[in-house]
C-alpha cells in the first residue's frame, strides 16, 4: 500500500452507453481529481463509450458484454482494494451526479463511514415513480439497517474499502446498492450524509421497475431470514 493511496479516494464511474456525456464528465472530473484516481468501468456498451475512454486517456476496465451495474461496481471495488485506496467514491456517468460536489464527500471522508449523497426527495423535482419507490425503499432499508437512510437509491456515495472487504456482496443489478446498505447496517458501519443536487433532466434510466422491485423484495426476504 503506497503512502499516497492509503489516504486517497478512487473515483469510480460505471458506464453503460454513456458516450453522449463522457467528454463533458471527464473534463469536469479532472478539475477535482487527478487522472490516477479515476477509474471507468465500461459495462459492455454498444455505443462509442469504449472508443471515447481510449481517446480521452482515462483509466478503464471494459467488459465485452453488459453484466449489470453491480458487476461494474464490483470490478471497481476490487481494483480499489487491490491498489490500497482508503475509500471509493461512486458517481454515475450521465451527469445526474455533479462532479462539482465531490469536495463535499472528501471533506467527510474518515475512512470509516459510508457517506450517502442525499438529494431532496421532492415531487416537484423527481418523477412520481422515482419519488414513491425511493421513499418506500429508504424507509424499509432504514428499518433493517437500524439507521436513518434518507435517499437509499442514490448511487453517489463514498465507501471505505475496509467496509467493502467486509461485505459479501452477491447481486449484479441495480439492487446491488440496496444490498450494500442492508449489509452495512449488519456490520455496524455508520452512515453519514452529504447534501447533493437533484438532477433528472436529459438522462436515460436503465432501471426496470418490475424486475428491480422484485429484486429489492428478495433483498428484504434474505435480510429477514439471514
Amino acid at each position: 500500500m503506497s503512502g499516497i493511496q492509503k489516504y486517497s479516494t478512487l473515483v469510480l464511474v460505471p458506464a453503460y452507453n454513456a458516450a453522449a456525456h463522457l467528454t463533458e464528465l471527464i473534463e469536469r472530473l479532472r478539475r477535482y481529481v487527478c487522472d490516477e484516481n479515476i477509474l471507468f468501468v465500461n459495462d459492455g456498451s454498444s455505443d462509442d463509450t469504449l472508443d471515447l475512454l481510449k481517446q480521452l486517456k482515462v483509466n478503464y476496465v471494459s467488459f465485452p458484454e453488459n453484466r449489470g451495474k453491480g458487476a461494474a461496481l464490483t470490478a471497481g471495488f476490487e481494483y480499489a482494494v487491490e491498489m490500497g485506496y482508503r475509500s471509493v467514491l461512486t458517481i454515475d456517468a450521465d451527469l445526474q451526479h455533479l462532479p462539482e460536489e465531490i469536495p463535499r464527500f472528501f471533506a467527510l471522508d474518515d475512512g470509516q463511514s459510508l457517506i450517502m449523497g442525499t438529494r431532496d426527495i421532492d415531487l416537484k423535482i423527481m418523477p412520481f415513480a422515482r419519488w414513491l419507490s425511493n421513499n418506500l425503499c429508504s424507509l424499509i432499508i432504514s428499518i433493517f439497517s437500524t439507521q436513518r437512510v434518507r435517499d437509499s437509491q442514490s448511487g453517489y456515495r463514498l465507501i471505505p474499502t475496509s467496509l467493502l472487504s467486509a461485505l459479501p456482496l452477491r447481486t449484479v443489478g441495480y439492487d446491488f446498492e440496496s444490498e450494500m446498505l442492508f449489509k452495512t447496517g449488519v456490520v455496524g458501519c455508520p452512515v453519514d450524509e452529504a447534501r447533493v443536487t437533484t438532477v433528472y433532466e436529459g438522462s436515460q434510466s436503465y432501471i426496470n421497475p418490475f424486475l428491480d422491485t422484485t429484486r429489492f423484495i428478495r433483498q428484504i426476504w434474505r435480510r429477514i431470514w439471514a
